[in-house]
């Protein structure tokens, strides 16, 4: 447990907010007390309701009704600018952080240090991002590019953001599910440094490990009311997760013994480069049979991200062969290899799952709205695709209230959800699946999770790539680890132990 448990100053209150959007109440009536030093985990299903919350408190939204004190005084806030007045700072699931700039440019945007009140003053605002990184375990180099820096290192930037603009109280929306699990441990460290020098922090997660590590309480919402306050030392993942969903929630995978059939997937010598030009994948080979789970294992960042995308189309092969059912589809494009029957769930689903200024109907066929029964020759018939988004909707409980909504306008893990309806409900013989349960809740990862082995089952050969080595762990049947871009070891799940597998994981094990 983290914080003062002695100090009980209320540094900010929500009493009775409500939020509504067209269609939907995004808020009921909730109210939240956080008090100074500690760290106070909010839980809830996609859509319950959290990040709305949060977003009025930041000042991105204005609610309908109800009120919020920052230690003890009233705001209303029209802009996130009078939030951060108020000491109120926001680390968004996606970050706000312009690539082609520096650390410290990024930093100091809408708030630069200048000299003579005309000209910026870089030394000054290096040296100051200095001291906070010091002060509070942030190691990050000012004069860095953002595009350059590894996610968790990106993540520490948006926190000295919100620490220079003076900020002691913090939200972090989904903070770990970008994060491989060595960030995510950093992250912890960083946040018990932060409240032990009196900060606060609200922490927005589905990860129901980490909130009983983390949290000093933990509050729940679902369907945009608040339905449980819990202590970490009295809850247990099965009884939050229950709190979460309103029901209970198997928490691990339920399957058989895998029967695999022939090779589906097969991939010979495959070499592919990175975008700054480096051999990120180097020479590998794997199969993927019908009726069978290979699971990647791996730290982000060891060649995992190339390798699918070669994999699927997405980027040229420097050397090597991917076969797909005994085609050869070293050149091929990413619709004919659709078009083979293969599946892809990307690893960034705003980037490469969806077009997000497109509407749910759109996406749901976007990759094949071409073909019959949603096209008569170039002509779309839109009942059927209305229809078909529809129906992906109600079986993958995709939380919006219309389907006629931009894709953007969906939560993160609804947004995934919508995704994973579309790849399945395609005809397919091989599965792609890379990171298929980031960002989501603990009911819709039981649900995919369930679906991924329902694929397996019907003699789909499945392919699934995670950085969570416990969800590589629960759905393979064979584990191949992925570092510095060659998989270094194949293994039936079960004759390595977890420890053993983070060894290889990590360059060691022999």
């Amino acid at each position: 447990m983290v914080g003062n448990a002695q100090d009980r100053q209320v540094v900010l209150e929500a009493r009775g907010i409500t939020k509504r959007f067209p269609g939907v109440i995004a808020n009921n009536n909730v109210s939240l007390r956080l008090y100074k030093g500690e760290v106070l985990a909010l839980l809830g299903e996609n859509g319950a309701g959290k990040s709305t919350l949060m977003n009025i408190l930041y000042g991105l939204y204005a609610q309908d009704e109800g009120e919020i004190l920052v230690n003890g005084t009233p705001m209303r806030a029209s802009s996130p600018h009078e939030s951060i007045q108020r000491g109120i700072g926001m680390v968004h699931q996606h970050f706000q952080l312009v690539p082609v700039m520096t650390v410290a440019e990024n930093v100091m945007l809408g708030n630069e240090i200048t000299r003579g009140g005309v000209f910026l003053d870089w030394r000054r605002a290096a040296k100051l991002i200095g001291e906070i990184s010091r002060q509070y375990g942030l190691e990050v180099d000012p004069n860095a590019l953002i595009a350059d820096l590894p996610v968790g290192a990106q993540q520490r930037v948006e926190i000295i953001k919100a620490l220079y603009r003076h900020a002691d109280i913090l939200i972090l929306d989904e903070p770990t599910a970008v994060l491989t699990p060595q960030e995510a441990d950093d992250l912890v460290r960083i946040m018990r440094t932060l409240v032990a020098q009196g900060t606060s922090i609200i922490f927005i997660t589905h990860k129901l490990r980490e909130v009983l590590e983390i949290a000093d309480r933990i509050m729940v919402l679902r369907g945009g009311r608040v339905v449980g306050e819990a202590l970490p030392a009295t809850s247990s993942e099965a009884n939050l997760a229950a709190m979460m969903v309103g029901r209970d929630v198997i928490l691990q995978v339920d399957k058989d013994v895998a029967r695999p059939g022939a090779t589906v997937l097969e991939v010979r010598g495959l070499q592919v480069r990175d975008d700054r030009g480096l051999l990120a994948v180097n020479g590998v080979d794997l199969e993927v049979r019908a009726g069978e789970i290979l699971g990647i294992a791996g730290v982000q960042g060891n060649g995992q991200t190339e390798l699918v995308s070669a994999i699927t189309g997405m980027r040229i092969k420097e050397s090597g062969t991917v076969r797909v059912s005994g085609h050869d589809v070293s050149g091929s494009t990413p619709r004919q290899i659709n078009e083979l029957g293969v599946a892809h769930i990307p690893e960034d689903r705003q980037r490469e799952g969806l077009v997000t200024g497109y509407e749910l109907t759109d996406n749901a066929v976007l990759e094949f709205y071409y073909r019959q029964p949603f096209a008569r020759g170039i002509v779309r018939d839109e009942a059927q695709i209305e229809t078909h988004c529809e129906r992906l909707v109600q079986e993958f409980d995709v939380r919006t209230p219309s389907t006629h909504v931009l894709a953007s306008s969906l939560s993160g893990g609804n947004q995934q959800k919508l995704i994973v309806a579309r790849e399945f409900n395609q005809p397919i013989t091989l599965l792609i699946a890379a990171q298929p349960t980031r960002g989501i809740d603990v009911g819709s990862i039981e649900f995919i999770h369930s679906q991924i082995v329902k694929k397996r089952d019907e003699g789909v050969a499945v392919l699934v790539v995670s950085a969570e080595l416990d969800e590589v762990l629960a759905l393979s049947d064979r584990i191949a680890v992925m570092y510095h871009g060659q998989i270094v070891a194949t293994v039936r799940n079960g004759e390595l132990t977890r420890e053993e597998l983070g060894l290889l994981m990590a360059g060691g094990g022999g």
